[in-house]
């Protein structure tokens, strides 16, 4: 996926290049410095001293030794004085200075934590804000796996009114069945009598033999007639759905292609499509959004409002630990 949060220790992520907040020094510190240094060894402090510093807002690379990449890109965050010292200008450069090394070094896959958000305090929602829209510059423009690296979920930048708005509406609709199906109006487990289960068996068993050659367009057929009548682009779709080029041309090659529930809803989102449309797409891969599924819910909010921004669904999902949308 071009673009994902995830929980975890960034020592331990494997991608091309690992993004390390340092220090102007690059001699290891506390935090995510000192821990990358830690996990790397000491040869990464011997390339480190032949260096120089680095200032605020730059940033420069090294092999990644002991760690699982191929290389650390090391950059200095800004200390947060109140955010009317441009704060925000030098955090932006940091990502876009890594992106620019990681293109250059030929990555194809970069792991980042969030800057400036530790000792150097930087508001975290803030942190998060700048990060999400440095990310989604550089993507609009360029192909790379980029991925958040973060240890507690409430570092998302979606504002509080969407979380308390995205909560009443999940207690509004979600239906939780607790492992058992209900009828539409919440009644009692329906348990069929053996009789029953078996006439429904015989009824299955008498279908009429499906006639292959009249089965409806595909998924991928529906997908690439929608693109057409939206009058959009591959790039537009693939771009705004943040999946991978790659797997793009899968989906449009292969007639037959099944994609998995979150690539399918993030194009229905790209697509900008209303709730029926988004069920009638997802309908050719064989799924539905449904009030027992608070994944649904929560993707069904944001098309009924008509919010169509994928990372900020992909926050609240986070913010809800459930799964991300896109490849």
């Amino acid at each position: 996926m071009p673009f994902r949060i995830i929980k975890n220790d960034i020592t331990k992520v494997e991608a091309d290049a690992i993004v390390n907040a340092a220090n102007s020094s690059l001699l290891g510190g506390g935090g995510v410095d000192g821990a990358i240094h830690r996990a790397a060894g000491m040869g990464l402090l011997k390339e480190c001293m032949t260096l120089g510093g680095c200032k605020t807002g730059q940033a420069k690379i090294t092999k990644g030794y002991k760690m699982p990449c191929k290389y650390i890109i090391h950059t200095v965050g800004p200390v947060w004085r109140g955010g009317e010292n441009g704060e925000k200008e030098l955090l932006y450069s940091c990502y876009e200075k890594s992106l620019q090394l990681a293109k250059e070094y030929k990555c194809e896959s970069v792991a980042f934590p969030l800057i400036s958000s530790g000792i150097y305090g930087y508001p975290k929602d803030k942190a998060m804000q700048v990060a999400v829209s440095a990310i989604t510059d550089f993507l609009a423009e360029n192909d790379m796996d980029i991925a958040m690296v973060v240890l507690d979920k409430n570092v998302v930048s979606v504002s509080e009114g969407l979380i308390y708005d995205v909560r009443r509406y999940i207690d509004e609709n979600y239906e939780s069945f607790g492992g058992a199906d209900r009828c539409a109006f919440g009644a009692a487990p329906f348990k069929m009598s053996a009789v029953q289960d078996r006439m429904l068996e015989e009824t299955c068993n008498a279908a009429l033999p499906v006639d292959f050659d009249k089965l409806d367009e595909s998924f991928s057929q529906a997908l690439l007639r929608l693109i057409d009548e939206k009058g959009m682009t591959d790039v537009q779709v693939y771009k705004k759905a943040n999946i991978d080029r790659r797997l793009f041309s899968k989906i449009r090659s292969d007639v037959n292609y099944k994609p998995k529930k979150q690539t399918a809803v993030s194009l229905a989102v790209a697509l900008e499509l209303d709730i029926s449309e988004t069920q009638k797409l997802l309908e050719k891969a064989g799924y539905t959004l449904s009030n027992s599924i608070k994944f649904d819910v929560i993707i069904k909010f944001f098309i009924e409002n008509r919010k169509y921004n994928i990372y900020e669904i992909n926050e609240t999902l986070f913010a809800f630990d459930q799964s991300l949308i896109g490849a």
